[in-house]
């Protein structure tokens, strides 16, 4: 199970616990309401606090991937113009 579903799962958890604990909770309509806009403002926080983990983490892998392509290119032209100048040599000889 891939570590971003167990993270919504575990939002999504919480975030239907509150609503349901709110909801149920014996107290006046005004009160209540306010706690679920509460709730709600926290639960919205939460997610994009996580969105911003998760796109945090994509971009350090975008460029990690992409600083080891750069390396592996730089390698291959540097064998490639090694070997050219090796068959180079050869042909000259």
């Amino acid at each position: 199970m891939k570590a971003s579903n167990v993270v919504l799962g575990v939002i999504g958890g919480l975030a239907a616990g509150a609503i349901l604990g709110v909801l149920f909770a014996p107290d006046k309509g005004e009160n209540t309401r306010k706690k679920i806009a509460k709730k709600s403002g926290d639960i919205k926080d939460t997610v994009k606090s996580s969105f911003n983990d998760f796109l945090t983490s994509v971009e350090d892998q975008y460029h990690s991937l992409s600083s080891k392509a750069e390396d592996v290119a730089q390698n291959v032209a540097n064998e490639g113009k090694a070997n050219l100048e090796k068959i180079n040599r050869e042909l000259n000889k």
